[in-house]
């Protein structure tokens, strides 16, 4: 069942977000747009999973779990292929703007029918289940719009026909869930949390969404494009089994604070050297999905499981606004600075957000220490 629930977030981020900075060149080069616009999409994109997280508390305490998952499913596919047929920069902007909706509705559903599970290692099965649609995508889409870009329509049909496909196969993974009463949630000590969950945010996306885009500028030929960003997908995958047994046995914000450090490193690499290119993308798979698994571990540890969803829903509020600030201002850096100014701009953003939770962390067990 949980290998059927990660097809969720292979479709709502895999497909729906991460996919796109690999079809960007390709509709930059066709439709006429700026580094800044290409990032101004992402914004986009940012502004309806804002929204989405901001409603899914309501959605899911109307609907139940289970039908907000499908719902979100049947949306994100819905706009992927309207995102083919639609080249107008207005149409496009709120076509991001759906699929971000509808897939922070499968992202945060998504997590608590996985938190709900006995299973421990379900959390991080289900986000890593993103890693697939990397792989998936970055497999064919470079080698599909490799001097070809007036085919990026092709690109985004095949990625609507694929979460077409995940759709009916996740479909009965949820199926069976009951409905369970939820309340409102308070972050309480958790705000720190949220907090680097917003620098993680606003980071990350940019590695992301800019990759193509600094490897384009680096003359890396649509093979090395493919073979990047199918290891990122392919370290995704198998994040979950290097994560779990840490998210099991560190109480705290420990997790979240050395991957937000790796990813650091991963972004500062190919600044100081083209050839690690595959190592960055090799630590960004290996972190980026599992900094999302630590936040809903937190959340299962310290909250009442009545809680879950809106306490989700309220820390994925913040990690979207991170995600909608990010994007616009490394576009601007890029179009003045070059792109590899967007992955400085990803080390600062993590760094600070690494400094947050092991701030966290410590006053956390300093207040543990002086209460026994």
């Amino acid at each position: 069942m949980k290998y059927r629930l990660a097809l969720g977030s292979a479709v709502a981020l895999g497909f729906a977000r991460f996919a796109y900075g690999l079809v960007v060149p390709a509709m930059r080069d066709q439709l006429g747009w700026s580094q800044a616009d290409a990032g101004l999409q992402t914004t986009a994109n940012g502004v309806g999973y804002l929204i989405g997280a901001i409603l899914v508390a309501i959605i899911v305490r109307r609907l139940g779990t289970a039908r907000s998952f499908q719902l979100g499913m049947v949306i994100t596919t819905l706009a992927l292929a309207a995102t083919a047929l639609a080249p107008s920069f207005p149409a496009q902007l709120l076509l991001r703007a759906t699929a971000g909706w509808s897939g922070a509705l499968v992202f945060v559903a998504g997590t608590v029918v996985a938190a709900r599970m006995p299973d421990r290692s379900a959390i991080t099965v289900y986000l890593g289940g993103a890693g697939l649609g990397v792989a998936l995508s970055g497999l064919v889409l470079p080698l599909l719009l490799d001097g070809h870009p007036s085919r990026w329509p092709v690109a985004w049909l095949l990625l609507a026909a694929a979460s077409l496909a995940a759709t009916a196969i996740s479909w009965s993974a949820v199926s069976s869930v009951s409905p369970a009463a939820e309340a409102k949630a308070k972050l309480g000590r958790l705000w720190p949390v949220g907090v680097a969950y917003v620098l993680f945010g606003a980071g990350y996306i940019v590695y992301l969404t800019f990759l193509t885009a600094y490897l384009k500028s680096e003359r890396s030929t649509a093979h090395e494009i493919a073979a990047t960003w199918t290891l990122l997908g392919v370290a995704a995958i198998v994040a979950p089994v290097i994560w779990n047994r840490p998210l099991a046995r560190w109480p705290d914000a420990r997790p979240m604070a050395v991957m937000l450090a790796l990813q650091v490193v991963a972004a500062t690499l190919p600044l100081i050297s083209r050839a690690t290119v595959l190592v960055s993308a090799a630590i960004i798979g290996l972190t980026f999905m599992n900094v999302p698994a630590s936040v809903a571990s937190l959340v299962r540890r310290t909250r009442p499981q009545h809680e879950w969803t809106a306490t989700i829903g309220t820390l994925t509020v913040l990690f979207a606004a991170g995600q909608t600030v990010g994007p616009w201002p490394a576009g601007f850096l890029a179009d003045h600075l070059g792109a590899a100014a967007s992955l400085g701009w990803t080390a600062a953003l993590c760094a600070a957000g690494a400094a947050v939770a092991f701030s966290w962390t410590a006053e956390s067990r300093r207040t543990h220490e002086s209460s026994v």
